[in-house]
């Protein structure tokens, strides 16, 4: 088989670069109207997604309204609302696996990184947060904590070990978290995989170790480290690259050592 034109490849890398740079510096220069150009198509398969996320449902409200007919007012009524309710959740269900594949399909997969708001990666962000946002305010509450909602996680990228337990959607960035086993996410709490710094996005990777508890409303913040074993006390915040030892726990805001005294 013909090897590839060194030139031809050079090109095309050329090329591409190209367009980057075009596109980044048109993204600076003119911010709004840039914005609003590369967030409208979002937009636009959003709308596509949440539409063919609710066919099975508007499927099954039809089916369910036929075999009523001709049935009294009451059964009507009965039958009009689990149908309603029964076509949500078959949404929902539909968007946790679809969500998933369109963010696979688009390849938004996230690397560590720092720059600034108005460029290409950050777009990338964008969309990849936009994704998990879309299924965590019209459905997620509801499998949370469930095992759907960790396989939810797992398929947007996240790395999750056996037995651990996510009771919270307060979470971004899912491709750049890793919680080991056993790990216990408490209700509310936040954690993401990005953070703002001297006016550049910083996308930094969350690691939780084995057998942790982040406690209730506690937020873990881009780049931390958590050793196996650790604690974080409710409503505490662990600022970005704070690396927290195994076995420790940890308090306040900014969250420290907290150290327990015994009563005299």
């Amino acid at each position: 088989m013909q090897e590839p034109n060194k030139t031809n490849v050079e090109s095309i890398h050329s090329s591409h670069k190209g367009f980057k740079g075009i596109f980044e510096t048109a993204l600076r220069r003119f911010k709004v109207a840039m914005h609003l150009i590369s967030t409208l198509p979002l937009y636009a398969l959003g709308s596509v997604c949440i539409g063919v996320a609710f066919l099975p449902g508007i499927a099954a409200f039809h089916w369910i309204q036929t075999s009523v007919e001709g049935t009294p007012t009451l059964v009507q009524y009965f039958a009009t609302g689990t149908s309603l309710a029964l076509g949500y959740f078959m949404y929902g269900f539909t968007m946790l696996f679809l969500m998933p594949l369109i963010n696979l399909i688009m390849r938004t997969s996230l690397k560590p990184w720092r720059g600034p708001y108005f460029s290409a990666e950050a777009v990338k962000w964008y969309i990849h947060n936009g994704i998990t946002y879309l299924v965590r305010f019209t459905f997620l509450e509801f499998v949370t904590p469930t095992p759907f909602n960790v396989l939810f996680y797992k398929m947007m990228g996240m790395k999750i070990g056996k037995g651990t337990q996510i009771n919270s959607t307060y979470i971004s960035d899912p491709c750049l978290i890793t919680l080991g086993k056993n790990v216990t996410i408490g209700g509310s709490a936040t954690i993401t995989g990005h953070y703002g710094q001297g006016g550049f996005l910083v996308l930094a990777p969350v690691k939780i170790g084995d057998g942790c508890t982040i406690g209730l409303r506690a937020t873990v913040l881009g780049g931390v480290t958590i050793g196996d074993g650790a604690k974080i006390l409710p409503n505490s915040v662990v600022l970005p690259k704070t690396v927290v030892p195994a076995g420790e726990t940890w308090g306040g805001v900014p969250a420290q050592k907290f150290t327990f005294h015994k009563a005299a």
